[in-house]
């Protein structure tokens, strides 16, 4: 893969702010509450997301929803062609998922293979009632029949661009950068 080429922000830190206040309305308003609700990043950057989701939802609801990491090296299909020594920094979801309602949460969606990876990596741990899907980006371009629940920003792209999401707990600075790869 080549280097990422910086073209235009599409979100800076008040858009991104925004977005994450919309989307926890509208996961109160989808759930008619947060009653049973579990929020669950995928490693890496949705990890930072569904604790920002959580902090809203909770100073809206008053209520302090559970937030889980999950890692899904292990269950991506192209693993092999990774490298040999995959770093797995591990799941850490330390509650009962069976008959729970579980917003997955991730940064960027694409093809839509992270996301099979991590639905079948839940479905490995229990049994949720469902499974919804939240992201700061859809960026279009799928490849399997996934689709959002809660979108940030839809960035329709070419495949010839790339997005770049930064945020203040992992990169110091919150923004959204759509790109080139040279």
């Amino acid at each position: 893969m080549g280097k990422f080429v910086k073209k235009n922000i599409i979100m800076d830190s008040e858009a991104m702010r925004r977005a994450i206040v919309r989307i926890s309305h509208e996961i109160i308003e989808k759930n008619k509450g947060v009653k049973n609700l579990i929020l669950i990043g995928i490693r890496t950057r949705g990890v930072p997301i569904a604790r920002r989701l959580a902090e809203a939802i909770g100073t809206i609801e008053n209520v302090e929803l559970p937030v889980g990491m999950l890692d899904i090296t292990l269950y991506r299909d192209d693993l092999s062609t990774l490298s040999y020594n995959p770093i797995v920094h591990g799941t850490e979801i330390d509650m009962d998922i069976n008959d729970k309602v579980i917003v997955l949460v991730d940064d960027v969606l694409y093809t839509g293979r992270t996301i099979r990876a991590a639905l079948d990596a839940i479905m490995d741990m229990g049994r949720p009632k469902s499974i919804q899907l939240a992201v700061l980006i859809d960026r279009g371009h799928r490849e399997l029949p996934i689709r959002t629940d809660f979108a940030g920003k839809n960035v329709p792209t070419s495949h010839k661009e790339a997005i770049e999401v930064l945020l203040a707990e992992e990169d110091g600075s919150d923004e959204v950068i759509i790109g080139s790869i040279d």
